[in-house]
């Protein structure tokens, strides 16, 4: 690798979150250079009127439509979305995810509190017969943040513990309680005191392994796991561990045997076992739910995002049956709870995705996308590593594979040359580049994503 890149050019300094900087040179030279006049005159009215919040704020560009794997901005320039906010398993506007929407919307749109409906049931009885395990009763909730807020109460009443276990560099959601437990920085920074009892143990990295420089698992005898036996051993009241299955935005599938490491400890302490699988439920890793690629059943099962189909925001709370003990309080209690439209919405995703076995697709295609990486690896200095489950797929870009050094600049570099041919992703952690495509995606856009991704790296390292 040429030694210019260990000289990159100035930009601002980087937070090593979920998202890339809003800030930096790379996206004031994009507005300037790829973004026409009538775009960055909306760009200007939506930061006038939005809040402005780090990786958001100024926007990137302004969409007009999408399809598929498909987006299309202002200017009617198309890209294929391998970021998508993790709602696009079925891709997006899909038709038959329309036609519920619509025609329930016709039905009955809003059911009103003390009522239920007859969607909202034949969802929740859905969830129950798909779940692994015993995991069979159900609370929905708007997003996400909330199925873990959900999940939280559910694990203090249920244990009468207010202590969590939870990764540093997870992130649970941005509310208050879902911040506390989350481990990113940029959400916990200076917002004043988080929620008490909130306990964050190192994840299980076995590519930034803190025990073996190496990230042999066997030799250090999953430390990470018992660690969280340890802290478990001297709290002696923790009520719940919670954690991503494999975290997302970095894809980090943990070693053999820590989860059923981890089920083990739970039992033997009390604790609540939560799988937070809002981003890569609904089969992102080629099985329905992330969990069972690692065969083990956690307690209150969290899923949301693409449970609405890319269209509505819904999310659920899926728990084992003895654990219906708050007939009393209320564990969720929102508005939109048993939303018949949302419910429609996540019936007809759930079809498409069985029907036409989607989750084997994704399997199949990450395993072609994941060798095809590997060779790609092969030929540029700066992928120090290809990560890959299903279609969760990423590559961690270093200046030097020894050191892992973070080549933090030439990410930004990559993603905006991507940008420029037609592919859209965000980078995470500063270095990383994550993959998520539609699980709809043919072959050949799949590879015409990686060809697009090469020359990208190819340009980056000419520099």
């Amino acid at each position: 690798m040429k030694n210019h890149h260990r000289n990159s050019t100035e930009q601002t300094p980087v937070d090593l979150s979920e998202g890339d900087s809003n800030l930096s040179s790379m996206r004031k030279a994009w507005h300037k250079n790829e973004i026409d006049a009538n775009t960055r005159r909306w760009l200007a009215l939506d930061e006038r009127y939005f809040l402005r919040q780090t990786l958001s704020t100024p926007c990137l560009n302004v969409l007009e439509s999408c399809k598929d794997s498909f987006i299309t901005d202002l200017q009617g320039k198309q890209y294929l979305d391998f970021h998508g906010n993790s709602v696009h398993q079925v891709g997006f506007s899909h038709p038959k995810v329309i036609d519920a929407i619509i025609d329930q919307l016709r039905k009955l749109s809003f059911c009103t509190r003390r009522y239920t409906n007859i969607p909202a049931i034949e969802l929740a009885k859905k969830l129950s017969e798909i779940a692994p395990g015993n995991l069979s009763k159900v609370l929905f909730a708007p997003g996400g943040t909330t199925a873990v807020g959900m999940a939280l109460k559910l694990a203090r009443t249920a244990t009468g513990r207010f202590k969590t276990i939870s990764m540093w560099d997870s992130f649970h959601g941005a509310s208050l309680d879902a911040m506390s437990i989350s481990g990113e920085t940029m959400f916990r920074k200076q917002v004043g005191p988080l929620l008490p009892g909130a306990i964050q143990v190192p994840p299980a990295d076995p590519y930034r392994c803190l025990w073996d420089t190496e990230g042999n698992c066997e030799i250090c005898g999953l430390k990470c796991a018992a660690y969280i036996d340890y802290v478990m051993e001297k709290e002696g009241d923790v009520g719940a561990v919670i954690a991503e299955p494999v975290r997302n935005t970095s894809v980090n599938p943990p070693p053999p045997g820590y989860w059923d490491a981890v089920r083990k400890t739970c039992d033997k302490h009390g604790a609540l076992l939560i799988f937070d699988e809002t981003a890569v439920c609904l089969g992102r890793t080629g099985k329905m739910f992330a969990c069972e690629n690692f065969h083990v059943v956690p307690d209150i099962l969290t899923i949301g995002k693409g449970l609405g189909g890319g269209i509505m925001p819904f999310a659920a709370m899926i728990a084992r049956p003895d654990l219906d003990v708050s007939p009393e309080k209320g564990l969720g209690h929102y508005t939109h709870e048993k939303n018949p439209v949302a419910s429609a919405a996540a019936l007809a995703t759930i079809s498409v995705i069985e029907n036409n076995n989607l989750a084997e697709q994704a399997c199949r295609l990450g395993k072609f996308a994941k060798n095809q990486l590997n060779l790609m690896k092969n030929k540029h200095d700066l992928i120090g590593d290809v990560r890959g489950i299903g279609l969760l797929m990423g590559i961690d870009l270093v200046r030097d594979r020894k050191t892992k050094e973070r080549a933090i600049s030439e990410a930004d570099q990559v993603m905006y040359e991507c940008l420029k041919r037609g592919l859209s992703f965000k980078t995470s952690q500063g270095s990383f580049i994550p993959l998520s495509p539609s699980l709809t995606i043919e072959q050949s856009e799949l590879e015409r994503a990686l060809d697009i991704l090469d020359e990208a790296m190819t340009l980056v390292e000419s520099r």
